[in-house]
This record gives structure tokens, sequence and C-alpha cells, in this order.
């Protein structure tokens, strides 16, 4: 099956009721092969886009390591001058020079993942803040033909090309440049230089949607991350809406899909989705997992709004039983198709049962049969 064509069709309406079963497994694959742990037959030795082919379904190619987002780069002005140096085995100081002054980030790695925790945070003191929105307010964006020729080769037809943007400007703070404890005091106690940054990074975003408006990008992810534990609905209300509705009105106007990643408990968000103008909403995870029902997320998005993904990861764990995973699976085709692109909120985990994976493909697939007669 052509999955690009099937995606295009499903999220710009031309799929004649059939739904695409897109999980992202990419979690799974990195945390096994981080761990030095073989795939499970006949996935072992498969490159990702193989083990997509294998199980029948289709990819979401957003993100930065081996996505379409890798062809967009942000390009520092050229009095930035950056230099790493290795304090100890799992330890990187980054030193970012620029003619304002410095920026000192330490990261950690683990052995046990292969992410990253902050020692010290890119951002720590006002005066760095001030750092950062002069490099915001100097960088641009360069668009990679050959990085997005060779990703559109990696991944053919398994998915639509689409492009993450960057965190919205109160999510750059809590995950990229200060971590949620110092940003909320930043927020109170330097609201004049905040202001400043979230400025310059909304000028610099709408840079790279100019980029984007230039490439063949047609879908866009806002790569947000919300959680409304860490982001209460005043601040969403101040910063994050009005962002969204900038972005999504120059989007809209060149005829992008455009959808935004809200991952963590969503409940608080909910009331809000209308007013984002957002065409989808990706990876709301609903319980056991999340803190919002299906029944609470049909209610907020209506008939409007795609959902994109909606089965808890937690449900491809071998802890609950498989006929959960089914009926779940029935549920969200029932409350939501045909504005769905089904899928896992978030990821499969490392821990999660690729044969699960099939199951879904295999009732996604019998949902898309009724309407073969009408599309032939």
């Amino acid at each position: 099956m052509n999955f690009k064509q099937l995606n295009d069709d499903v999220l710009f309406g031309r799929s004649k009721g059939k739904i695409i079963w897109q999980p992202r497994i990419q979690c799974w694959y990195d945390d096994k092969l981080f761990a030095g742990e073989k795939l499970p037959s006949p996935y072992d030795g498969m490159e990702l886009p193989d083990i997509y082919r294998a199980l029948g379904c289709s990819a979401r190619p957003e993100n930065k390591k081996n996505g379409y987002s890798k062809a967009f780069q942000r390009v520092e002005h050229k009095d930035v001058n950056v230099t790493t140096r290795k304090i100890d085995e799992w330890t990187t100081e980054i030193i970012t020079k620029t003619p304002l002054g410095q920026q000192v980030e330490v990261q950690k790695q683990s052995p046990n993942n292969p992410g990253i925790t902050h020692v010290k945070w890119p951002v720590e003191t006002e005066e760095e803040l001030k750092v950062a929105t002069w490099r915001a307010e100097n960088a641009t964006w360069h668009f990679d033909q050959d990085i997005y020729s060779q990703m559109a080769n990696y991944w053919g037809d398994l998915g639509s090309p689409t492009v993450m943007m960057p965190r919205v400007n109160i999510q750059d703070l809590y995950v990229n440049t200060m971590g949620v404890e110092k940003a909320i005091y930043a927020i109170y106690d330097w609201p004049d230089t905040i202001k400043a940054y979230f400025k310059a990074l909304d000028q610099l975003h709408n840079r790279l949607i100019d980029v984007i408006i230039d490439s063949p990008i047609q879908i866009v992810n806002f790569g947000d991350n919300l959680h409304c534990g860490t982001l209460p609905p005043r601040l969403f209300e101040e910063y994050v809406i009005p962002a969204y509705l900038s972005r999504c009105q120059r989007l809209h106007e060149t005829g992008r899909f455009v959808h935004a990643h809200w991952d963590g408990d969503t409940k608080a968000f909910l009331p809000y989705a209308q007013r984002t103008t957002l065409d989808g909403i990706e990876a709301i995870t609903p319980k056991p997992q999340g803190d919002v029902t299906l029944e609470e997320t049909k209610e907020a998005l209506s008939d409007n709004i795609f959902l994109l993904d909606g089965i808890p990861a937690v449900l491809f764990d071998t802890t609950y039983p498989v006929t959960m995973l089914e009926e779940y699976a029935h549920r969200i085709i029932e409350l939501f198709a045909p504005k769905l692109v089904l899928g896992i909120s978030d990821e499969l985990s490392s821990t999660g049962d690729i044969e699960r994976v099939l199951l879904v493909g295999q009732i996604v697939e019998n949902y898309n049969k009724q309407f073969d007669s009408c599309c032939s």
C-alpha cells in the first residue's frame, strides 16, 4: 500500500472514509539498540523503515534524528562560536560565545538510556537569557534539499513528509533552555527579558515558516510536548494560544495541515482546542495512562479537529489484556473516524509488545475494507 498517499488523503479529506494506522515505534527501536538487545524475529537486523513495512503500517517521519525535520537547519550568526569539552566519560560542557556574552551548558549522559540530563541549563541567569535572545534575533534557517531527498528515499511511501517546528515560547524555556522550575521563576522575576526573548523566538520561528512555505512540506507539527501539570491555563492563554494563532494563520494561507503535540496530562487544555485553530492534535493520552477519557477528548475536538494517535502506550504492554487494546482501538475508530490518524500516545515503549502493533493494523485494515467499493 502507498501509505504516503493514504496519509495525504486522510489529512486533506480525500480518503472517502478510510483512516490510517501510524504507530510511532522509534523509542522502542532506539532503546533496544542502545541496550544491545536483539529485536524479536523477524525484525532483528532490519532498519526502521523495513520494520514498518514488515508490520504493514504507516510511519510518521517528522523528527530531527531520521525524519524530514533534519532538512530544516537553524543557522547561527557568523559571530557565534560553539566549543565542546568532555569533563568526564558521561559529562560534556558546551560553551556558546557571542558578541553579547556567552552561555554555558553542561549535559550528562547515562549508561542506561540514550537521553541526556542537564547539570547546567543553557540559561540560568538573566544575562544568559539576553544572550539567547540575541542569538534568536540573529539566527536564520536553511532548507537542505539533499537531506530532504535522502529522507524521501529512506522513508519512501511509508508516510507523508512532515516538519516538526521548534517548541513554542514557554515550552522552549521548559524543555530546551531553562527547565521548568527555573523558567517559572524567570517568568515572574524577569518579565521584560522574558517577553523580549519570546518576541525574538516568535520572529525566528516566523523565518522558519518562510522556509517551510517555500519547501515541498505540506504537514507541519508543533512539537511542543504540552503538559498541564507544568503549564497552567493562564500561561497557556497568555503565551501559547497567541503563538498558535499567528503560526496557523500563515501556514493555513498556503494550505498546510497543522497539528500540535500534547503528550502529557491535557485535561486543562482541551477546552481551548477549538480556539487554537489547529487542524489536529497529536498524542493526547487517555486513561488509564493520561488524565482524560476518550469521550472528553471527542467533546473537545468535536468534528472539526483531527485526533492523531489516541491509544495509550501502556496498552501495548502485556500488563494489560490484549482484549482491552482491541476494545480501545474499536472505540477510538467509532468516535473519531474519519478525522483520525490512529497511533500510539505517545510511542511504543521499550517494554511494548510489537505483535500488538500488528493486531491494531488488522483492525484498521478490516475497518477500511468497507470503503473499498466506493474508492475503487
